[in-house]
């Protein structure tokens, strides 16, 4: 099942919705606004990495270990969770997986499991002059509600990486979240 993806605005930047192009497989496009080698430092560089998305250390290297420490509430600027919480040291999650690509500065996937049986998310970058064509592609989705989950949180991390690298304050990840968790809900209802 495919569904279509339309546009929907941020102030002025457009931003498809994820699709679905095969059963338990998401896929996210976005065009960048950094060359590809600024962007391939925000995926592979904790510090850079903690901003948008997840911190935490990772083997440059098929076969290495990639561990993210997710800090939503901190992505801009130490917010409360959905249930008006901020778990223990600000950590909502901690994820260690395994590479299972790293081609600099084109191609880097990994496994959301030490053991290789979780989902997989890859992100493959297109240099287009100063800007970069990202595809985040993230397969073996187990549930629903994972795929909801996913595509919801997908969208949000990279809606704060394109703030980060417009030099614009990053959108707030719980609320913008909450809002696009029920976007998907009626986009890929069951």
């Amino acid at each position: 099942m495919t569904i279509a993806a339309k546009s929907q605005v941020f102030g002025e930047v457009a931003e498809p919705y994820a699709t679905m192009p095969a059963p338990a497989t998401l896929s996210l496009e976005r065009s960048l606004p950094a060359p590809i080698d600024l962007v391939w430092a925000y995926l592979t560089e904790s510090g850079k990495r903690a901003k948008w998305f997840a911190g935490g250390p990772m083997e440059p290297r098929e076969g290495g270990a990639v561990t993210l420490t997710f800090r939503n509430g901190d992505l801009s600027g130490g917010e409360t969770n959905p249930n008006g919480t901020r778990p223990p040291g600000g950590v909502d999650h901690v994820m260690q997986g395994v590479i299972i690509a790293y081609a600099p500065p084109l191609l880097l996937a990994f496994n959301w499991s030490s053991d290789g049986t979780g989902s997989e998310a890859a992100f493959e970058l297109t240099s287009r002059g100063p800007e970069t064509r990202l595809v985040v592609t993230h397969r073996r989705l187990d549930s629903h509600k994972q795929l909801l989950g996913v595509a919801a949180g997908w969208h949000t991390h990279i809606g704060i990486l394109i703030d980060l690298l417009s030099e614009r304050p990053p959108r707030r990840f719980w609320p913008e979240h909450a809002r696009l968790l029920k976007v998907y809900e009626a986009r890929f209802a069951s």
